[in-house]
């Protein structure tokens, strides 16, 4: 059994983005992201994943930054083209070409985690089963809403009523959401009312993202940290880099810390696409210059 600090489950996703700018091929995954991050920022870290042979070179870019993979290889990689029609980043539309499929309860039983992170690109790719394995198994446990509120019908994907939320959220301590998907969640459209609407569910601690940065909500307590990036090149996989390095920092950070942390890897990260790969001196010297100490 691999033993590692926190460990990231989902499938790999091979992504086109369309923007303005021109169509970019990027390899993609909410564990991918978020695994680049957390190794980056000194963690032990493993990943749980499925994707097409072809596309192993995600794997073993991983395995060189020092993460441990457990690979279920599939016929197909999960695809996904993400198509952004103007310069707002938050808004945007997702078509899903191919699967790699759902991860089994049997497929996490190779780690032993202090932390567990459950990032998907749609509903159907990590089941309740799996959440309650995993509650079993670890301390910490976070998952991103995107996973679960998106069904792809034909090969788009709709964000639609989750009606597993409360027993789902019942089991983590940290949700993750954006701005859109909250309010679509709980009608609400000021973020720190449905922060702590979504807090009321379970989660003991709530991170919402938007377009200008994050927001922490913990012990009744809200905490908002801007992101600060010169040109962004790299939205997709923000709210996956935010997660995976607050998540990571919370194994021996606070909440309001590691949210000051995940606001300046994210903003770094949103430089360039692909993931995170820029330094911890990198990221002290944004938190010295842009963010206070709380």
């Amino acid at each position: 059994m691999n033993k590692v600090d926190i460990v990231f489950i989902g499938n790999y996703t091979k992504d086109v983005i369309v923007n303005p700018k021109g169509t970019t091929h990027v390899d993609g995954g909410a564990m991918n992201y978020a695994a680049h991050a957390a190794a980056r920022l000194g963690l032990k870290v493993g990943v749980i994943t499925r994707l097409a042979q072809e596309d192993n070179r995600v794997i073993e870019n991983l395995q060189k930054a020092g993460v441990a993979c457990q690979v279920t290889y599939t016929p197909s990689s999960t695809c996904v083209r993400l198509e952004y029609p103007g310069s707002n980043p938050d808004i945007r539309t997702l078509y899903v070409t191919g699967t790699a499929g759902s991860i089994s309860p049997e497929e996490i039983e190779t780690f032993q985690a202090e932390a567990a992170v459950i990032g998907t690109t749609l509903r159907g790719e990590v089941g309740l089963d799996v959440i309650q394995a995993l509650r079993r198994k670890v301390p910490l446990l976070a998952c991103d809403a995107q996973g679960f509120v998106r069904v792809l019908r034909g090969q788009t994907l709709f964000n639609e009523p989750w009606e597993e939320m409360r027993p789902i959220l019942a089991l983590v301590d940290i949700l993750k959401a954006d701005a859109a998907e909250a309010a679509f969640l709980t009608g609400e459209t000021d973020i720190h009312k449905a922060a702590a609407w979504l807090a009321e569910l379970g989660p003991a601690e709530i991170l919402l993202t938007h377009k200008d940065g994050v927001l922490v909500y913990a012990g009744g307590h809200s905490y908002d940290y801007g992101f600060y990036t010169e040109i962004v090149n790299g939205r997709s996989g923000r709210g996956d880099t935010c997660l995976g390095s607050y998540a990571a920092m919370r194994l021996s950070k606070p909440p309001e810390e590691a949210g000051m942390w995940a606001a300046a890897v994210t903003s770094l990260k949103m430089g360039t696409l692909g993931p995170f790969q820029r330094t911890v001196g990198e990221v002290e010297d944004l938190i010295q210059r842009r963010y206070v100490i709380i």
